[in-house]
């Protein structure tokens, strides 16, 4: 039987913060940005909030109907930057989000702020796209193919679509999965400072 995928609603969000906190305590870029693990396990979830929060405001959550795995997209119009949003409907006003984020979920750890102004940094802003911001599976589900399927329901979509889709990958385990569903390594890695790799990678639509 296949893998049963919905879009994910508002009464979802604390199950949907939950996960994400519990699927990426151990990640490589989550250990970077909160260093200590037992200041992780207390602050970890504000900023899986913040990040459920944004893409249910601007994008799409995917989960799977029995709860075990979601992704979030965003999707981003050419010539845009990931990151910074109107202020007030102010014309050429823009938030810094990445500094909001910070005050909101650990305001002396700038590290929560330095992780999105990098990431920003290296996001193609050439074309539209779809962004898989974040992918994740509750431990004990993991090597189950969800991901895979996740992933897999929204590329069909760009393929149909005519639309490229990028990520950034945050271990070599994670690259060489979208290396097979057709990512390719965009040839810039992310050196976080003092900590790990980041792959920035791109997939081109394939033609039905």
């Amino acid at each position: 039987m296949g893998v049963v995928i919905r879009t994910a609603g508002a009464d979802d969000r604390e199950w949907v913060v939950r996960l994400l906190d519990e699927a990426f305590q151990d990640d490589p870029v989550s250990s970077w940005v909160f260093p200590g693990e037992e200041h992780r396990r207390r602050t970890h979830h504000r900023l899986m909030a913040a990040f459920t929060d944004a893409v249910f405001a601007d994008g799409r959550i995917d989960l799977t109907e029995d709860g075990a795995a979601c992704a979030l997209w965003l999707p981003v119009p050419a010539g845009e930057p990931v990151g910074t949003e109107p202020e007030d409907g102010v014309e050429g006003s823009a938030e810094d989000v990445p500094a909001r984020v910070r005050e909101a979920v650990d305001p002396g750890n700038e590290r929560v702020e330095l992780i999105a102004r990098l990431t920003d940094g290296i996001h193609p802003t050439g074309r539209a796209h779809a962004y898989l911001w974040m992918i994740g599976v509750i431990p004990g589900r993991q090597g189950e193919g969800l991901g895979t399927a996740l992933i897999e329901s929204e590329l069909d979509r760009c393929d149909r679509e005519g639309l490229p889709a990028y990520l950034e990958a945050s271990s070599a385990r994670g690259k060489a999965l979208y290396e097979r569903l057709g990512f390719e390594f965009t040839g810039r890695p992310l050196d976080l400072p003092g900590g790990p790799r980041m792959w920035p990678m791109w997939r081109e639509p394939r033609l039905p």
